[in-house]
């Protein structure tokens, strides 16, 4: 079976990428694979691509070469063919495969073309933009409100010279800290109301990740077949500030913060802004949105996992439920 590298020339910035190609060049030809190489033109493009080859050409091996929103658009096109699909991160989050236990692993292209597969999971989304309905397949997180507007801001500064992602990121953090924007929600789970008003941030998380490795929904995994979402109230910025250090590790559930911090799974979730449109961030990529739909997409991806990490750095999470009343 080819194995067709699937590079964004803009990812992390643009750096090494002709290395990156001549090192899949050498490791597949030592190898004896059977290899191709296509760079990503602009948005959309990856999912175009993989779409219409698996039309044309039947099945592949496709390994994204960039970031989660890369890795997103490349599951968007391979998903509907049950193909295999890995990925070589080289963007700035690379948030994903985090929830393997090594990004490094992930890197390394021997393992990319040898290593096998595992099923995981993936989102399915339905929402309207400017009146168009959308749907499609998110392979990490959704993030509303605080998350949504760091990260709208971190793409923003990650074109300034000299500010690399994890820098973008905290810079990002105390400019929205300032002015603290939220959001004003309807959350709806498995027919239940679990949140009406206003909130500090929200996520809808297949993976553990977001924001370069910032642990923000611990509880989540991208094999147990549920949704994980969070919520954190309209707290003021100083108790914000004291809440960041153990939500940004993850460690929230072993403190006493229940009666701030909202965490629990479901397979479906629903959210409607109050205000008519909402800020969504999808696997990294920004949008202006209204009501949105989730629904968990059980075993959906045949996700290339190299063979040097354990299976039970990714083994289900046994917690499924983190809240007060």
């Amino acid at each position: 079976m080819k194995t067709v590298f699937i590079i964004n020339p803009k990812a992390g910035q643009g750096k090494d990428i002709d290395m990156l190609a001549e090192n899949i060049k050498n490791v597949a030809e030592s190898l004896n694979k059977d290899y191709e190489i296509y760079y990503t033109k602009a948005a959309g493009d990856a999912k175009r691509f993989v779409d219409e080859y698996l039309k044309e050409k039947g099945i592949a091996r496709f390994i994204a070469c960039g970031g989660d929103g890369t890795l997103s658009e490349v599951v968007n096109g391979a998903i509907s063919y049950d193909a295999e699909v890995g990925v070589i991160p080289i963007g700035t989050g690379n948030d994903f495969c985090r929830n393997f236990g090594s990004v490094d692993a992930f890197r390394n292209i021997r393992e990319q073309l040898l290593s096998g597969s595992q099923k995981c999971d993936a989102i399915n989304y339905k929402t309207a933009v400017n009146s168009e309905e959308i749907s499609g397949y998110a392979v990490n997180m959704f993030n509303i409100g605080f998350d949504c507007n760091v990260a709208d801001m971190t793409s923003q500064m990650k074109r300034k010279p000299f500010i690399s992602g994890s820098l973008a990121y905290f810079l990002s953090i105390f400019v929205i800290l300032i002015k603290k924007k939220g959001a004003n929600l309807k959350i709806m789970a498995d027919g239940e109301i679990i949140h009406n008003g206003k909130l500090l941030l929200s996520s809808v998380a297949n993976g553990s990740f977001c924001g370069g490795g910032v642990k923000s929904n611990p509880l989540a995994s991208v094999t147990d077949g549920l949704i994980n979402i969070n919520i954190i109230k309209n707290v003021s910025r100083l108790r914000l500030l004291t809440l960041l250090p153990c939500y940004m590790k993850g460690t929230f559930p072993e403190k006493n913060v229940g009666h701030i911090i909202f965490s629990k799974k479901y397979k479906k979730v629903c959210i409607e802004p109050l205000n008519n449109c909402m800020r969504l961030c999808v696997d990294g990529d920004i949008t202006d949105t209204g009501k949105c739909e989730f629904e968990i997409a059980r075993k959906a991806i045949n996700f290339v996992v190299p063979e040097t990490l354990s299976k039970s750095d990714f083994f289900d999470k046994s917690t499924e439920c983190f809240c007060r009343a």
